[in-house]
């Protein structure tokens, strides 16, 4: 019995019980809430669901709690209920209830932790969309992890994921590329507000090498040039690098395709009819405070280019109409002011808000014997995602991206986590995986297949909250993915690690000398294989590899 399976049990005997005395059934919450006490000694699972209900259907809540206790006690899976204090209802599941988790992660295998909740929805999930003038940066590294592990969740769920790549190739920053391109074909300095780093005199040659008579053309076509054919390269290794880091996309949709097609005069004329433009000192406005942003933004300017935000508009209308009932946006902390633009601009087109999130992430620093690492010798002027892969590797960088919540600045302690230690978090989680498996080719070796087990006969403390960590992953994949936060599995993860350790070092899992293997020997190996399951099933929503031996 997981989690969710006694929660729906408490709901339908709180029904049950609430019927039977003519109280008002309607005052029960949709889910009722089921936690794991700090204190084992209270029980395998705790609810309020007492205390948040009793008064409103008009009884004491300790003697609602007495109520529940005294019905649950006739269902076979529990094994005890208890009162506490002022209604609060300890339980301890039967010992075939408890294992029963165990035989759902075997059963489900791959797919334990899934669920069919997000099933019929269709996802936008937009994140990186890096400028293509130079390598990712720290933060494009830290929404390429997240945004690839939340793409994996959401997936996870059910809902049909889109993971698109929004490619600015408009724009003045491109025009900057292009001209510190030039600058490096020619041996002179970088342009001011150029860009800069070994990455770009790279990039020149092949341009030259490409076309050799570029720096004979005249001006225009030469810019042309160097831009089309440096954004070019310069996107190949942005997604050669994203690729190695194991993060693809769906689509990669060009900014400027929407200027080339017609897409952001149409929608600004939309605008400019359904009065959400308005005139003043030449250029046009979004009421976009109408709309709950902090203030009206400029969509045409004065001169009549288009600001940065009437790309935006376009881009949102595009995603709708390609049929996406969600577009998440994974933004960086100099974007929060987008928030309030892409809602308003949803409500502007007479759409719901909430089809629009945008989730915002912090920043991200290296840290080397204490001492902030500030420079990246390719970039010149910030660290990149390959200096960080070659610093600690792809699992680790990923890791460690996503372990934290976006909400939070990460300090990265490269000592720390290139190292091969249980104080590295991923290592710990990786190691506890291998050590699975080579307990499982241990016990092949001995005869022992964990076949058919009676896992009735886990009743040790330490196999107790083995079992009760595995049962609560399915709730913490359904949270992650509805709060938006990988980092959820990645934590997750580590405490299960942790209660296999515990477990490991409490229970002898095989026979040793002349001991002949025996049904606790079957039922423990079936729990440490449940365990690797569960772990080899988080490890995979966050892209990082769950290694058999280390």
């Amino acid at each position: 019995m997981t989690p969710a399976d006694l929660a729906e049990l408490l709901r339908a005997t709180a029904s049950a019980v609430l019927a039977d005395r003519g109280l008002d059934v309607s005052v029960l919450p949709d889910k009722v809430t089921v936690e794991r006490p700090r204190n084992p000694e209270h029980g395998d699972y705790a609810t309020n669901v007492a205390l948040q209900v009793a008064k409103k259907a008009g009884a004491n809540p300790r003697e609602f709690a007495g109520w529940l206790a005294e019905a649950l006690s006739a269902d076979a899976s529990i094994a005890s209920a208890e009162v506490a204090g002022p209604g609060f209802l300890n339980i301890r599941l039967d010992a075939d209830a408890q294992g029963a988790i165990v035989a759902q992660a075997l059963d489900a295998g791959a797919a334990y932790g899934t669920s069919s909740t997000l099933a019929g929805t269709k996802i936008n999930l937009e994140f990186v969309s890096a400028n293509p003038t130079g390598p990712i940066h720290l933060g494009g590294t830290r929404w390429a992890a997240v945004g690839d592990a939340l793409g994996r969740i959401l997936s996870a769920q059910g809902a049909e994921v889109v993971r698109e790549y929004y490619f600015n190739d408009h724009g003045a920053q491109i025009d900057r590329f292009s001209n510190s391109l030039i600058a490096a074909a020619k041996g002179e300095p970088a342009p001011e507000n150029g860009y800069a780093g070994a990455y770009i005199h790279e990039i020149a040659q092949q341009v030259l090498a490409k076309s050799p008579e570029v720096l004979a053309m005249a001006d225009v076509p030469q810019a042309e040039t160097f831009r089309s054919i440096g954004v070019e390269l310069m996107f190949d290794q942005i997604k050669n690098n994203l690729h190695e880091f194991g993060v693809d996309f769906d689509v990669y949709f060009h900014e400027n395709s929407l200027f080339e097609s017609g897409a952001v005069e149409k929608s600004v004329e939309f605008l400019k009819n359904s009065g959400s433009l308005f005139e003043d000192d030449g250029a046009w406005w979004l009421r976009s405070t109408d709309y709950g942003d902090d203030k009206d933004r400029v969509v045409i300017k004065s001169d009549g280019n288009a600001a940065y935000i009437a790309g935006d508009i376009a881009y949102f209308q595009n995603k709708r109409q390609r049929g996406f009932d969600l577009c998440i946006y994974m933004l960086g902390a100099d974007h929060h002011g987008y928030i309030g633009r892409l809602k308003a601009a949803a409500a502007a087109f007479g759409d719901d808000p909430n089809t629009v999130e945008v989730l915002i992430g912090q920043m991200v620093n290296l840290v080397r014997d204490g001492v902030a690492v500030k420079m990246s010798k390719r970039a010149g002027t910030v660290i990149t995602l390959d200096d960080l892969v070659e610093a600690i590797g792809v699992d680790a960088a990923r890791y460690v991206m996503v372990r934290s919540s976006v909400d939070s600045s990460i300090d990265i302690d490269l000592e720390l986590w290139a190292s091969a230690s249980n104080e590295n978090p991923v290592y710990y989680v990786q190691y506890a995986h291998a050590r699975l498996a080579s307990l499982a080719r241990n016990a092949a070796e001995l005869g022992i297949s964990g076949d058919d087990p009676d896992l009735s006969l886990l009743m040790q403390d330490q196999e107790g909250e083995l079992i009760r960590t595995i049962g609560e992953y399915p709730r913490v994949v359904a949270s992650a993915a509805d709060l938006r936060e990988p980092h959820r599995i990645a934590r997750y993860l580590e405490e299960l690690a942790g209660a296999y350790h515990r477990f490991y070092g409490a229970c002898r899992v095989l026979p040793q000398g002349d001991e002949e293997p025996g049904p606790v020997n079957t039922a423990r190996l079936a729990l440490g294989n449940a365990t690797r399951q569960v772990l080899a099933n988080g490890l995979r929503l966050l892209g990082v590899s769950a290694p058999e031996r280390m």
